[in-house]
Order: C-alpha cells, then sequence, then structure tokens
C-alpha cells in the first residue's frame, strides 16, 4: 500500500437508488454530517477496497474520491442524471 491509498469502505443507501458513500474503513462515520445520514438512510454495506489514485471506478474519479475523503471524511457519489424521452 502506498501513500495514496487508503483503505476505504463503500455504503450503498436504501432510499436513493444509485448513491454511494465512501469513508475510511477504520473509522467509517466519524466525519460523516448527522443531516446526511438521516438523508442518505441505514448505510448498507457494500465492499471494502484499497483505493489507489490509478483506480478505475464505475461512476466517479477515483482520485476525486480519495481527496473527498481526506478533506472531509467522506466521498458521496450521487446517482446518474436520469435522461428524460
Amino acid at each position: 500500500m502506498t501513500d495514496l491509498s487508503m483503505l476505504c469502505s463503500v455504503y450503498r443507501s436504501p432510499l436513493q437508488e444509485g448513491m454511494y458513500l465512501y469513508v475510511p474503513k477504520n473509522e467509517p462515520f466519524a466525519e460523516v454530517p448527522e443531516s446526511l445520514l438521516q438523508r442518505f438512510g441505514t448505510p448498507g454495506h457494500v465492499l471494502d477496497l484499497t483505493l489507489t489514485p490509478e483506480q478505475k471506478l464505475a461512476r466517479a474519479d477515483a482520485r476525486q474520491v480519495l481527496l473527498s475523503i481526506r478533506q472531509q471524511g467522506y466521498y458521496l457519489q450521487l446517482p446518474p442524471k436520469q435522461v428524460a424521452w
């Protein structure tokens, strides 16, 4: 594990399809605001991973995720925007 990597846990929102919360594994919700947790719902654990800046994520930039976790203690991934037909 390099200095730039981080052991993270990923949680899914039961209230909003496609909303995920990335947090440090060792202290998952220490910095997540209570108001966000209330809107997020009871987090459902999805997986733990060692996140690196080079890693490919489905809908997020790994560097941005790492930066956000280091600066504010979490990264909130919002659902993709729906396209109306």
